[in-house]
């Protein structure tokens, strides 16, 4: 519902968090979860300019929403602040460290490890491309508002967002994603509203592959799928089937792997499933 913005003040007043520099500019107010790979919700005027640090990060939506995100390597602290003709609030923030482990994988074929065919080379470049353009997205929307449902009905958390991966040996990136085991042919639903900004039935390293915008540059993927179900360009709605669970692309057994980032931040999609965002809808 829209913003109001005598009622927000008023809460912010009762709960002590507003001050003399509060009063004078827009209303802020955040829930989240203060991790490294975590995220958060704000509220505070429509339209509002948001600022993470020194960066813009975007603005306000229609009702005053807005998203943050502590990438996975993020520093122990962080500022908000809003801006408007008002003048600017901001608020400091905590940042705990994550609790990373390592995963060592062996048996994957040496192409999805170590690549070296010019062909094959080729074909990755220009699939990182579709991915960059996916991930690019910012859709003017405040879908994440109300926190996300899981998109699986049943799974076994098999490896956890964050690991340093070591494939054949071989050390690699961080895992970005959260493996979730489950049968091939379960649905993957979606887990709120959005646009899929890439759907693609065979990546090399991520078989098929959903990609969506839930709002300001909120990204969300789906990795290994043995179908797909959806359409780029398509809206899709909360508990809509975006495809099934599969083991294609680089990946020993069914499991879906699901990542968050955030404007070139990579996120524990994990920790917005019921984030609850200030003062609900």
């Amino acid at each position: 519902m829209p913003l109001n913005r005598r009622a927000l003040l008023g809460g912010l007043t009762a709960a002590g968090l507003a001050g003399p520099a509060l009063a004078e500019g827009p209303p802020l107010i955040i829930s989240g979860r203060y991790r490294q790979g975590g995220c958060a919700v704000g509220l505070t005027s429509p339209r509002a300019r948001v600022w993470l640090g020194d960066e813009l990060v975007g603005q306000a939506s229609v009702t005053g929403y807005f998203f943050l995100g502590f990438d996975r390597d993020a520093g122990p602290a962080a500022r908000v602040t809003v801006e408007t003709e008002l003048g600017t609030s901001s608020q400091d923030m905590t940042i705990a460290p994550g609790d990373f482990d390592v995963q060592r994988i062996g048996g994957l074929p040496p192409d999805q490890v170590t690549p070296t065919d010019p062909a094959l080379l080729e074909r990755i470049r220009a699939e990182a491309a579709l991915k960059a353009a996916g991930y690019a997205s910012r859709i003017d929307a405040d879908f994440f508002r109300d926190g996300f449902d899981m998109p699986l009905k049943a799974w076994r958390l098999s490896a956890r967002f964050g690991g340093q991966r070591i494939l054949n040996g071989v050390p690699q990136t961080p895992h970005f994603g959260s493996d979730l085991a489950a049968p091939k042919g379960s649905a993957i639903l979606a887990p709120a509203d959005g646009v899929v900004t890439l759907a693609a039935p065979a990546m090399h390293f991520e078989g098929g592959l959903t990609m969506i915008d839930h709002g300001q540059g909120l990204v969300t993927v789906y990795l290994h799928q043995s179908r797909i179900d959806v359409a780029t360009g398509q809206a899709v709605t909360r508990g809509q089937t975006l495809g099934a669970v599969g083991m294609t692309g680089r990946a020993t057994g069914p499991h879906l792997c699901w990542r968050m980032r955030w404007r070139g931040r990579n996120l524990d999609p994990m920790l917005l499933v019921g984030l609850q965002s200030p003062y609900g809808r």
